[in-house]
């Protein structure tokens, strides 16, 4: 669970407006269009790109899945209880088949899981999940999976899209995709029908209705242009998977026909340390840009009401923080944190070195070039170069814009881990973390969470700067949309009508 925000986000660009429009016919197509690139439709891997984990959790389901309000919901389990200790979970499967039209079985699940989870080793979600010690077959349609320690967000975690059960290289549904070629007359989109299976042709009883109560979902995977266009002239209904670095698109004319949401996330945004050598090989050098940033400037830049910076790597917001690790630097206003990092570079330049100038890989839109600009100037102030190039370009730092998959510190300090992230980072940190995960009782196990943030934070192999936003254009009349704290929507519920 994730601690309601202490300061609600309010969006104050003036293009908070009430849908005019009542969307399409009843039982017609839905039209949607998700923010993505030409991997979406690679949904297989452990590593996915978010419009891919959309496409992967309409297709590809796992034991559970999530509802449209981000809550755990049954998908190829129907049931399950937890054990007292919080160290077993056992599954009860639910009637139905593959798409071959062999039964989910329990034997066919839990080795579907255990090579799920196999090919999530060395991943962050890996880490989440390595407290599981065993999924082991109890009956004919039951599974247990054993933990080595509690887990409360187990079952958020199983939600997860990478965590839909493959059987013969397919997926249960429970939607079907038909790709409708590259360009399909719509500027450039890769398009695709999805559509609920019929419980019939899943293994399940016949629902009375189905039919009636269900549409399918036009789907157009374009960039956060064209997704705001195609709003705004009345093609698409919603547009799904808006960042930071496309937001200010949301403001562009025409939103008094539908509304822009935000969701209630919780995350990391800020600067990953990619190359520990030169200039950032010692962390008081990697501190004076954390000590640069001025972070209320940049928020302010982009005009949303509650959105508050931080000097935490961990969310103040999530369920185990005990309050112990604080802010940095709250003693120190901005002149007196940048003097202190003149003060390091220019050290830095007396050893005989060179004025540092850094690469920042990120994203390009209009987002990315506020951030980039106020980064530019913050570190210019200390005497430190900036220059952007392309994501996946070799660069000294990255721009990291990541939701929490659940809301405990754990997430947070696994993103972190020297497994995940070897430039720079914290290997005390991680023996801390490590022990924190195999802790059983809560309180030993909140205190060495609060120590792995501090060394991790230390380490300075990440700059936080604030929160992660994640937004959605949904017109009026749409229904099967809600916000939900883990910033994407499922697309099931946007099919099923309303009784």
């Amino acid at each position: 669970m994730v601690r309601r925000s202490r300061t609600a986000l309010a969006f104050l660009l003036p293009l908070v407006l009430l849908g005019a429009s009542c969307g399409r016919a009843k039982h017609g197509p839905l039209p949607v269009a998700l923010v993505g690139e030409d991997d979406a439709f690679r949904t297989s891997g452990a590593r996915l790109s978010p419009a891919a984990q959309v496409l992967r959790a309409a297709t590809i389901e796992g034991l559970v899945g999530f509802d449209a309000e981000g809550r755990v919901v049954p998908a190829l389990a129907d049931r399950w209880i937890v054990t007292d200790d919080g160290q077993s979970y056992i599954f009860r499967l639910r009637d139905g088949t593959w798409p071959d039209g062999s039964p989910v079985s329990a034997e066919s699940a839990a080795a579907a899981l255990r090579k799920t989870l196999a090919a999530l080793s060395g991943t962050a979600l890996g880490l989440d999940l390595s407290p599981i010690d065993d999924v082991r077959v109890m009956a004919d349609r039951v599974i247990e999976v054993d933990l080595d320690a509690p887990m409360p967000d187990l079952l958020t975690l199983l939600a997860q899209p990478e965590l839909g059960l493959i059987h013969d290289k397919r997926g249960a549904g429970p939607m079907g995709l038909k790709r409708e070629g590259e360009a399909n007359g719509v500027g450039g989109a890769r398009a695709a029908v999805l559509a609920l299976i019929p419980p019939d042709k899943r293994g399940l009883p016949p629902q009375e209705g189905f039919a009636a109560r269900s549409r399918p979902i036009h789907l157009e995977v374009v960039s956060a242009a064209r997704a705001v266009e195609r709003f705004n002239d009345g093609f698409v209904d919603a547009v799904l998977g808006g960042r930071i670095d496309s937001l200010p698109l949301a403001g562009v004319g025409g939103l008094t026909r539908g509304n822009v949401q935000i969701d209630p996330v919780i995350g990391l945004f800020g600067l990953m340390i990619e190359r520990g050598d030169g200039f950032l090989s010692q962390a008081l050098n990697r501190e004076a840009l954390a000590l640069a940033i001025d972070r209320p400037a940049l928020l302010a830049a982009f005009n949303v009401g509650g959105w508050e910076p931080t000097t935490r790597v961990v969310s103040a917001d999530v369920e185990d923080d005990t309050g112990a690790v604080r802010e940095r630097w709250a003693a120190l206003d901005l002149p007196a944190r940048r003097s202190s990092a003149v003060e390091r570079v220019a050290r830095w330049k007396a050893a005989g070195n060179a004025p540092p100038v850094l690469r920042i890989a990120m994203p390009d839109g209009p987002g990315s070039q506020l951030v980039l600009a106020h980064l530019t100037a913050d570190f210019a102030a200390i005497g430190v170069g900036l220059n952007r190039v392309p994501e996946g370009t070799r660069a000294e730092l990255r721009l990291v814009d990541s939701v929490a998959r659940y809301g405990r510190a754990t997430w947070f300090l696994n993103q972190l881990t020297c497994a995940v992230q070897k430039a720079v980072c914290s290997p005390v940190g991680d023996d801390l973390l490590a022990q924190a995960r195999q802790a059983v009782d809560p309180r030993q196990r909140a205190a060495l969470l609060g120590q792995a943030e501090g060394e991790i934070t230390a380490a300075n192999g990440f700059i936080p700067i604030a929160r992660p936003l994640r937004w959605s254009l949904v017109r009026s009349g749409v229904t099967g949309f809600a916000l939900n704290p883990w910033g994407w929507h499922p697309l099931p519920p946007l099919a099923m009508l309303p009784k």
